[in-house]
């Protein structure tokens, strides 16, 4: 047999480091395992695997504990794994308890907890306050949700990236879901009443796997203004803007899917065959149908 339409093995690998970068949430080491099963080979699997779980995790914005840094004995409230918190030789470091440590992408650990003290001065006080208003947002609209807002600056202008993520996995009901929130501005402090701008992108991946495999993957970008007030007013303006753009995101997805599920579903499909009654696959050849296949004539 011609090897002329074989896969080379740099083929190989970039497509097993796509499905595991496209990894349903909560489910990136069943990817792995199963690519492990049809790869046959872990040489390319390792190969697949180079970053692809930092990248993954960073991009999913994953939660992870992290260290309480006037009680070392008590874990802090858990931050996000992002970009935009990302240190050098593989560590992070949680704007809110100021503290850095090691994470460990295959087993979402975090250790070798320090103290960080790159802290941007300029733009901390606007990131706590928006931080402090994000938190008691984020507790009273999602469960087992995280957030982080991370501050720089650079020529005298401000930079603040606040991140959510919120997800529930429910493996013995055959699914799995994630939300993220990423809202970023840009001002300069001293221009008070001046309007700027807020930009947002919202996004859903829902994976449903009982008797089939369904997903829904959704995302949204925004762009809103406010007027930049103190410290304090910014932030509760920032966050009455979030709360407005995300209920109006989740109202029309719980529009669209109550749409598709009485109107687009139906007229794919016929909801049972002719028979009135649904097939039993195990007992196939007894259908009539399957009697016809087998009795007609093989070109």
């Amino acid at each position: 047999m011609s090897d002329e339409n074989s896969i080379s093995e740099e083929e190989k690998i970039k497509i097993a480091a796509n499905f595991l970068f496209h990894s349903p949430p909560g489910e990136f080491k069943e990817v792995f395992l199963d690519l492990r099963g049809l790869l046959n080979d872990d040489r390319i699997l390792k190969k697949s695997l180079n970053n692809i779980n930092a990248r993954y995790n960073q991009d999913q914005f994953v939660q992870c504990e992290s260290e309480n840094s006037t009680d070392p004995s008590m874990l802090s409230e858990p931050c996000i794994i992002t970009e935009y918190n990302e240190l050098p030789n593989g560590r992070f470091y949680d704007p809110k308890s100021k503290v850095s440590f090691k994470f460990d992408h295959l087993h979402f650990k975090s250790s070798e907890f320090e103290q960080y003290q790159d802290v941007d001065a300029l733009s901390e006080s606007w990131r706590a306050g928006l931080e402090k208003e994000l938190t008691k947002y984020v507790g009273i609209h999602y469960k087992s949700a995280a957030c982080s807002v991370f501050g720089s600056s650079d020529q005298g202008l401000v930079s603040l990236v606040a991140c959510t993520e919120a997800h529930k996995f429910q493996p013995s009901n055959f699914w799995n879901a994630r939300w993220r929130s990423r809202w970023a501005v840009t001002f300069q402090p001293s221009a008070k009443n001046d309007t700027i701008e807020l930009s947002g992108i919202l996004k859903v991946h829902v994976h449903y796997y009982e008797d089939g495999n369904v997903q829904l993957v959704s995302h949204k970008e925004i762009k809103e203004t406010i007027t930049l007030s103190d410290q304090e007013q910014t932030a509760k303006a920032i966050c009455k803007t979030i709360e407005k753009a995300e209920n109006e995101y989740q109202q029309a997805i719980s529009e669209n899917y109550q749409t598709m599920s009485e109107n687009t579903f139906k007229a794919l499909r016929r909801a049972l065959p002719v028979t009135r009654s649904k097939i039993d696959w195990n007992k196939i050849s007894s259908y009539k149908i399957a009697n016809e296949l087998k009795s007609s004539p093989t070109s």
